[in-house]
This record gives structure tokens, sequence and C-alpha cells, in this order.
């Protein structure tokens, strides 16, 4: 007998075995409890939720529920979203670039010793 392989991520809900739907995040410093799309990844603080789950979320009184609709039809981003990203993107890259043109009070030494999270192998 085969067991049946789930494809994408479980519900959080302990004992639950649906395939999560939705993502539920809390933001505590505003007391509300926002549920979207299911996150492209599986994020520590958020919550994966069936569609059963979803529906039946009670939160804390005095708190507020963000929901997003799902219909299953939801678009992509657009054209334009993705070229805004791009240009904020370059705009960031090009003002680390003017920033490491400009001279530093650090000496040559403690510039080589320190290790970033990227750097360039001279070839």
């Amino acid at each position: 007998m085969k067991s049946q392989a789930h494809v994408g991520r479980g519900c959080s809900r302990v004992g639950c075995r649906s395939i999560a739907t939705m993502t539920l995040t809390y933001i505590y410093a505003e007391s509300t409890a926002v549920v979207g799309p299911l996150a492209t990844f599986s994020e520590p603080h958020a919550y994966d939720l069936c569609a059963v789950h979803g529906e039946r979320l009670k939160v804390p009184h005095g708190w507020n529920v963000i929901k997003q609709e799902l219909t299953g039809n939801e678009p992509g981003p657009s054209d334009d979203d993705l070229m805004a990203i791009a240009d904020a993107v370059r705009e960031v890259a090009q003002r680390s670039d003017e920033e490491a043109q400009t001279p530093s009070h650090e000496t040559v030494q403690t510039a080589i010793g320190r290790r970033g999270h990227l750097r360039a192998v001279p070839s």
C-alpha cells in the first residue's frame, strides 16, 4: 500500500493533516491578526492554515482581524510593480557604490579584515 504524498505545506494546527492555503501573521504591537494568501516561504513567526482553520480563526477580545479573501484568481505582480522593485534595488546598489568610493577613516588592515555579506575576489 502506497502512502499519499502531500504537495505543499501542511496546516500549522496540531493534528490537522490538510494542505495550507493561507498564512496567518500576528502584529502584536497593533493587536492585529493578518490572514492572507499562502506565503512563498515558511516563516518562523507565521502560521500556515488550511481553509477550515482559516475560517474558524478566533482572536483575543479587542484584537482586529484583517483578511484578504482568497478567490484563487489573485493576479501576480504587474509589470509596473516589478519595474518599481528593480528601480529600488538599482537605487540602493548605486548608493552603496557611491559610499564605497568615498574615503573612509579605516586603515587598510581593518578594511581587509572585515568580512561582509558579499565580497569581491580578485581574478
